[in-house]
């Protein structure tokens, strides 16, 4: 209570004191009881004084009131009051400009390393072996690389006037146009293939006669390349080509079509092994088999595979060697001619050993679209569903831009290392290969088929980088119900066959901007052939590090 009232009475003497001071023209109260009792002419003369001073304040409130304005006018002509606020002003637009032009300074620096980093690349790729011929695609890259450099010059002449232009956006660097002094851009433009001036021969099968395909040799890649020669050959004689059983060969018809192969050459050139049985009512009789070669063993055929003929209703006489000395690993060149005069034959059914390896009119078998004539691309492509499949996968992943590389690993090292030079490259440099063509091609991302490691490729992904960002390796992702790319496969239970999946990776591969492929392995080999015939082949495909022999070699056992 005390400490109440006493609050209370300190506040009262507080706004009491502090009405008094709000009021400088208050009137003075007069006290009464300190005071003693005064005249009433004193009082008069009090307030007498008391009114004279109130009107002498107004008075000079007024006059100050009017001398003011007097005071402000000279003072406003004499003094420039606008440079008092422009100076802020330009000293920030000072500050922006000076900004401007250190980021613009550090933009052209950078530039120039990139220039610089460009033109010595240029010169150690070029004018170091200079004792070396180069070849036309170099000389494309070098026209390339001048040419990007005068672009990168123009950009750092525009980034350094950049701060001297109005506006707060930076010009767009106008492109070179492909064309520019006569060159082009396109250094790693499509191969124009010239299929109009293909050597072809026409496949016109004679009624009831056959040739059996024997493709024994390595895996799915190696038979391809030996079905196509198969092909070549039946088309020489005349016959029709029976596709091997698969209880005797891979299963081709789910990795080929089988009926694109007779649509595109306009008659049925081609038969499946069932239909072949079914005409010769499952007994069929191989009345001459030949062998191309007679070593290491004829028609490089064991007896194991004989067996699994005679298994399959095939009965057969005397294995012949067309040629006595006739070896896999060294293969004489041989001609049409020399072909019609050992396998021509007036009987129904012929078979021919494993021509894998033959060396027969290379050239015109290896042409884009093949040494057949037809109204297609190619004869031996994929399946329909493997095709599309493929290209869901690219418009999920990839896009229409990408560089395909076939990495292979797995049993290449003994493979490569026997060879000389060895093609088996430490992962550093095969990075650094792989590098420079991404820069080359000037591509975003690339499909990787492969069968290394994860040890492998993660260390390849993490050495895969160009001006400071990592390419992108994608390789095909696991089963996913979320992902509906693949889902052909599994619609028609060809999902888990392995060489459907093989011959996906070479489907993807086939359609990329550039292929980079693995010496030595059928596998990059049939890759090179889709893309000779499907016209995507590029002036840049090449193999890994080619030209470049491994910077580590290890002993020999």
């Amino acid at each position: 209570m005390d400490r109440d009232s006493s609050d209370e009475d300190d506040r009262r003497t507080l706004i009491h004191q502090n009405d008094t001071k709000n009021l400088p023209h208050q009137i003075p109260t007069i006290p009464r009881a300190s005071t003693p009792p005064r005249s009433s002419f004193r009082i008069e003369e009090i307030e007498s004084q008391i009114r004279r001073r109130f009107k002498l304040s107004l008075n000079k409130r007024y006059l100050f009131a009017i001398i003011l304005p007097l005071l402000i006018i000279p003072i406003f002509f004499s003094a420039d009051i606008r440079s008092l606020f422009s100076s802020n002003i330009s000293s920030l637009k000072f500050n922006m400009v000076s900004d401007r032009i250190k980021e613009s300074q550090l933009q052209a620096l950078y530039l120039l390393n990139q220039q610089q980093s460009s033109l010595l690349s240029l010169w150690n790729h070029t004018f170091v072996n200079s004792n070396n011929n180069v070849t036309a695609v170099q000389f494309d890259d070098m026209k390339a690389v001048l040419l990007n450099q005068i672009t990168l010059n123009k950009q750092i002449q525009q980034t350094l006037l950049s701060p001297h232009k109005t506006g707060d956006a930076v010009e767009n660097v106008t492109v070179l146009d492909p064309n520019y002094a006569g060159y082009s851009f396109g250094r790693c433009r499509k191969v124009d293939q010239k299929f109009a001036e293909r050597r072809t021969i026409e496949w016109k099968p004679k009624p009831n006669k056959f040739l059996f395909a024997i493709c024994l040799s390595g895996q799915m890649s190696n038979h391809l390349i030996c079905l196509e020669k198969h092909m070549f050959f039946a088309a020489v004689l005349n016959r029709a080509l029976v596709i091997p059983s698969s209880k005797f060969d891979y299963q081709y018809n789910r990795v080929l079509d089988i009926h694109h192969i007779n649509d595109c050459v306009g008659q049925k050139v081609v038969i499946p092994f069932e239909d072949f049985m079914e005409i010769k009512k499952n007994r069929a009789h191989i009345d001459r088999f030949i062998c191309y070669f007679s070593s290491p063993q004829p028609c490089y055929v064991d007896e194991e595979h004989l067996k699994k003929l005679r298994s399959l209703g095939i009965s057969m006489g005397k294995l012949q060697n067309a040629w006595k000395n006739e070896d896999t690993k060294k293969p004489s060149t041989k001609t049409i001619k020399d072909v019609e005069e050992k396998f021509a034959s007036d009987d129904d059914v012929i078979a021919i050993g494993d021509v894998f390896f033959a060396g027969v009119e290379t050239d015109w078998v290896t042409q884009p679209g093949g040494p057949i004539a037809h109204k297609c691309k190619t004869l031996i492509e994929p399946s329909k569903l493997i095709l599309l499949t493929a290209q869901r996968f690219i418009q999920t992943f990839l896009g229409s831009d990408f560089i395909a590389l076939h990495f292979r690993r797995h049993g290449f090292l003994k493979f490569c290392n026997v060879k000389n030079p060895s093609c088996f490259y430490p992962i550093p440099q095969a990075a650094d290969c792989i590098t420079r063509m991404v820069e080359r091609a000037n591509t975003p991302i690339i499909y990787l088929s492969t069968d290394a490691a994860e040890s492998e490729t993660g260390l390849l992904q993490s050495m895969v980088v160009v001006n400071g960002k990592t390419i992108p390796l994608v390789k095909r992702p696991p089963r996913s119900s979320a992902e509906k790319w693949d889902a052909l496969l599994y619609r028609h239970g060809i999902e888990d066959d392995p060489q459907v999946e093989a011959m996906l990776d070479k489907t993807i591969c086939a359609m990329a901007s550039v292929f980079i492929g693995a010496p030595g392995s059928t596998f990059t080999e049939d890759i090179l052939r889709l893309r000779r015939g499907w016209g995507t082949g590029s002036l840049c495909d090449e193999y890994l590090c080619q030209g470049e022999v491994p910077n580590f070699i290890a002993g020999e056992e």
